[in-house]
């Protein structure tokens, strides 16, 4: 992708695409580093606005973390321990279910499912823990692994990526989470998780998932070594498989934390610049319908900043259901259905209650 912003200023393209032009990954690399946020927040607001209206949206979920052991060892993650670590954890069924009946009670319409890569994973290991989940929780929707925990196991078991994920689907899960895309730029890759599956496996499997008919999210892990370019081009690759399938519901950036990893040294990109990534991405995935801030990654205070930068969706309930920021050094409190609303309706939006598909759920009040 070429560099060049001499074409057309960051003002012509906020015009154009306001009034609904397809951006070029020329035209986002401009705005990526010259619009001026005020402008870049404008723009997204009125995209967001086109696709979403006043409406921001949250739910009613926890997480279960099964393992953070895994045969991987990304630079980047503050997560990961090996078998022999104090610090490590390989839940049993038990002590799943056990996690699981401390919120049976709680209105709950989505468990989310992903962990570290354990070596001694298997399919049927995690077709079991969907299968739990599910007969405890019938009513509930199941986001279950990333694509690269799938990917480890359906080559395990020598199946396609169809197979496998028919598999998932017989046992309950309604859903994948995004995760495990970091930035497909291969170069990038092999300098931050040179042994995880490559970018384009990840998108092969979330392909196979949408012509299933099974839906899933996307992430993007950026303000590490990656470049502005790279950051566009990963969004490209998003963007044309949508395009083909139409099989995403959200976009997530996941801001890069530096505590507790081998790469602590780069330190954190600034809150302008995650806005500036939230509102660009709002503006150039033009077939993605929402964008989401993600509230345990950003904090409370800067989530309710993303709002005025075309972000549509904050997640949810979560609180310390995940260790996966914590670890990296997020202090984040944890959020009841009520905080959340308020969070919303503070930075002037409609606040709604969502399930796992955007559907609107009833007023729990």
């Amino acid at each position: 992708m070429s560099a060049n912003t001499s074409v057309r200023s960051a003002e012509s393209i906020l015009s154009s695409v306001i009034s609904g032009e397809r951006l070029s990954c020329s035209d986002a690399l401009v705005l990526m580093e010259q619009a001026s946020p005020h402008d870049l927040a404008s723009a997204a607001v009125a995209v967001k606005r086109r696709i979403s209206g006043d409406r921001v949206y949250y739910n009613n979920n926890f997480h279960i973390e099964p393992t953070n052991i895994c045969r991987y060892n990304c630079r980047f993650c503050s997560y990961r321990r090996s078998a022999s670590d104090p610090d490590g954890w390989n839940m049993s069924l038990d002590d799943v279910a056990r996690q699981v009946a401390c919120h049976a009670e709680s209105g709950i319409t989505e468990v989310h499912l992903v962990g570290g890569v354990h070596p001694e994973a298997t399919l049927e290991g995690y077709l079991d823990i969907v299968r739990l989940v599910r007969r405890m929780m019938p009513e509930a929707a199941i986001k279950a692994f990333s694509a690269i925990e799938h990917i480890y196991v359906f080559d395990k078991a020598g199946i396609s990526f169809k197979d496998g994920l028919k598999f998932f689907s017989d046992a309950g899960m309604d859903t994948l989470t995004g995760g495990g895309a970091e930035i497909f730029e291969p170069s990038v890759r092999e300098r931050i998780c040179p042994d995880k599956p490559s970018g384009q496996r990840w998108l092969e499997l979330h392909k196979a998932a949408h012509e299933l008919g099974i839906p899933t999210n996307a992430t993007m892990l950026y303000g590490h070594i990656e470049s502005h370019a790279d950051r566009i081009s990963h969004m490209d690759l998003l963007r044309r498989l949508q395009d083909a399938t139409g099989g995403f519901n959200a976009f997530i950036p996941l801001k890069y934390r530096h505590a507790g990893n081998r790469m602590s040294h780069l330190g954190e990109c600034s809150l302008e610049e995650d806005l500036r990534t939230l509102a660009v991405s709002r503006l150039f995935l033009d077939n993605i319908p929402h964008i989401k801030a993600y509230w345990p990654m950003y904090g409370a205070e800067a989530t309710r900043s993303a709002l005025s930068y075309g972000a549509d969706d904050i997640d949810g309930t979560v609180a310390d259901t995940t260790k996966i920021y914590s670890m990296a050094g997020v202090k984040s409190p944890g959020l009841t259905l009520d905080l959340l609303r308020e969070m919303v309706a503070e930075a002037g939006f409609v606040p709604v209650e969502r399930d796992t598909f955007y559907n609107e759920v009833a007023s729990r009040r």
